[in-house]
């Protein structure tokens, strides 16, 4: 007996719905379909509401007819073939609303179709119906316009975030509207897209008019004058549509891009963290899908890059946000073919200029540092003297102390910043266990043991009260006593332990200090 498995539709239709969060996603599917509809002007309203959010699009493509509405409606049930909706999912994402209004002219047909709480009875195991009316129209002004009311956004989404900076940066880098396209062709249809938020979301402007194309930054290929000579650098790779024969098939890769220093790159929209958004990206439909940086080297610093490799038979997911077919062999082919055209680039004398001029202006940036800082640290040499900031110049202090006063014998023989014991010093022939701290409170606030420690070197004493405080109190069960004359301090605990202290500063007092050579 054979059986077909079953499909439970209401699951399909949450599972689809739910895939996407983001209420610009509702836009970038809008865009899609527009294009698809041979549009040439799209208009894009978004209203605050409590619960959500109104979304209104309105282009003057060919419209639809009974049948695209029903694929407009239904799941996986697109008629089109290659064009950037094929697979009848996006519109799903209208279904996470209060309402679905589509009013669409067609060859002299106004279609109108409403879909009442279709998230609501989705979430009630419901499959929502619309009701379809149809009228005769004059021939002429077609187009579609849809509202779906009350888009419920994803989890810590709020419309009022949105702002027209935001949108626009969006559109140029995630939909239609930052399409490459017409680098490969000249007669490629522009698309106007104007975006209006209502005054709750954005009152900064009236609205933001774009069109579908992304552009590159100015070619700036010499170094300016400035501290940063190679941050505005900029060279154009024109369109280059190459062939790719794979196991089975043929393909085209068509890819183009810049190089560009961070000034550059800013003149780009980005819709995230830099580093997340240049580099090398796969697309479809001309539109960005996944990155590839792997292709550049190490060495060579994908962020410095924005190349878009667009080929038609790369396979999206249904949110279109990934690739599919990577373990295809079409798939592995471009791939290759990327990473044999980015070596090309990155062998390419102007950029090998490029990073060289990048790389002395920070060797030169680093040298004008470097004397700034000495400047001042010699400065204050000059006017405080030799104050040290860690352990490591306590000892240092310790052996000049040492080298310049008679009677004093101290050398560092072994020096382990990360242990207990940092240091240990041969004095007057003796080898012994030395705590090293800018201040002798250190030790007791570090809590270092003091079984082993025969002698406590540091900077100053410190704070006499926080020491005062121990030796009322008592270190870790025992007593305390210092004990300035004797030169350290007593700790007494199942025996009687004395740990010298060396106090440095007072040993390099009246130590004679050399003349500058400069």
């Amino acid at each position: 007996m054979k059986k077909a498995p079953k499909v439970n539709e209401v699951n399909e239709f949450l599972e689809i719905a739910s895939d996407f969060e983001d209420p610009l996603e509702v836009i970038r599917e809008s865009l899609s379909n527009a294009y698809d509809a041979g549009a040439t002007t799209v208009e894009i309203t978004i209203l605050n509401r409590a619960g959500g959010s109104d979304i209104i699009i309105e282009d003057d493509g060919h419209g639809m007819n009974e049948r695209d509405l029903e694929s407009f409606f239904d799941l996986g049930n697109s008629r089109k073939t290659d064009s950037i909706g094929y697979k009848g999912h996006g519109t799903k994402i209208f279904y996470k609303s209060d309402r679905i209004e589509v009013t669409t002219v067609h060859d002299g047909t106004s279609y109108r179709a409403e879909m009442d709480e279709p998230w609501e009875k989705l979430n009630n195991e419901v499959l929502p119906e619309y009701e379809l009316t149809k009228t005769d129209v004059r021939s002429g002004n077609p187009g579609t316009k849809i509202k779906i009311t009350n888009f419920r956004s994803g989890h810590g989404f709020d419309a009022e975030s949105l702002t027209y900076n935001k949108i626009n940066h969006y559109l140029k880098w995630k939909t239609i509207a930052g399409s490459t396209a017409h680098y490969f062709d000249d007669d490629q249809r522009e698309m106007e897209i104007s975006v209006v938020l209502d005054d709750e979301i954005d009152d900064t402007q009236d609205g933001l008019v774009t069109d579908n194309r992304l552009t590159f930054p100015d070619e700036q290929l010499d170094p300016d004058d400035s501290m940063y000579p190679a941050e505005r650098m900029c060279k154009h790779y024109p369109a280059n549509e190459i062939a790719v024969e794979y196991d089975g098939g043929k393909t085209t890769l068509q890819i183009v891009g810049m190089v560009g220093g961070k000034a550059a790159r800013n003149e780009l929209p980005t819709y995230g963290r830099h580093s997340a958004q240049f580099g090398i990206w796969f697309a479809k439909d001309h539109i960005k899908v996944e990155r590839l940086n792997e292709a550049i080297s190490h060495d060579n610093e994908f962020i410095h890059f924005l190349f878009v490799a667009n080929c038609q038979d790369i396979e999206l997911s249904a949110n279109r946000e990934s690739i599919r077919n990577k373990a295809s062999s079409v798939y592995k082919a471009i791939e290759e073919e990327v990473e044999y055209y980015l070596s090309k680039v990155t062998q390419d004398p102007w950029f090998k200029s490029y990073l060289e001029t990048r790389k002395e202006a920070e060797y030169n940036r680093r040298t004008a540092k470097q004397q700034t800082s000495l400047k001042e640290r010699r400065e204050t040499i000059e006017s405080d003297g030799f104050i040290p900031k860690n352990k490591a110049e306590v000892l240092i202090a310790l052996e000049r102390a040492s080298s310049t006063s008679r009677g004093l014998s101290h050398t560092v023989e072994d020096y382990d910043p990360t242990a207990d014991i940092h240091a240990i010093l041969r004095q007057n022939g003796r080898l012994r266990n030395a705590a090293v701290f800018p201040t002798l409170t250190g030790l007791f606030e570090n809590d270092v043991p003091l079984k082993n420690t025969d002698v406590a070197v540091c900077w100053t004493q410190g704070d006499p009260a926080i020491l005062s405080e121990y030796e009322r109190n008592g270190y870790y069960g025992g007593d305390l006593k210092f004990d300035v004359d004797d030169g350290g301090f007593e700790y007494e605990n199942d025996g009687r332990q004395f740990v010298e202290v060396i106090e440095v500063s007072e040993l390099l007092q009246g130590a004679a200090v050399p003349a500058a050579d400069d």
